[in-house]
């Protein structure tokens, strides 16, 4: 779905969209969305995110982000990133150039990292060529 009044990958200051939106909006997002808490366990995975992934919400809600369900972004481009800003109190907003690996063929990928001190959730945003 491409609604021109949802939201899109690079819109500034997506992390307040992404927080006021309940699930129904989320799931029509064009891209995905993996929302966690400081613990990295995921609470939010929209509709496009599990259809691309082909993991479907029970098997991804509820489980640690980096250690099970995304072991390929356990690493200094992603994890380590939101680790740096909440050690340095400071929001996190970084696109990056990703391959995923797991559970499928290479995948290059844009990824969108969102954070904030003043934000629990934190976000990994998934754009697909």
């Amino acid at each position: 779905m491409n609604d021109a009044s949802l939201p899109g990958f690079d819109q500034p200051d997506l992390l307040a969209s992404l927080e006021a939106m309940d699930d129904t909006t989320l799931d029509a997002l064009d891209f995905g969305v993996i929302g966690f808490r400081p613990d990295t366990v995921v609470c939010r995975y929209n509709a496009y995110e599990s259809r691309a992934a082909g993991l479907s919400p029970s098997r991804v809600l509820g489980l640690p982000l980096f250690s099970v369900v995304a072991q390929c972004m356990n690493n200094f481009l992603v994890a380590q990133r939101f680790d740096d800003a909440t050690e340095a109190c400071q929001p996190l907003d970084a696109t990056v150039d990703f391959v995923l690996t797991l559970r499928m063929k290479p995948t290059p990928v844009k990824l969108r990292l969102l954070a904030a001190p003043s934000v629990e959730q934190r976000y990994v945003l998934i754009l697909r060529p």
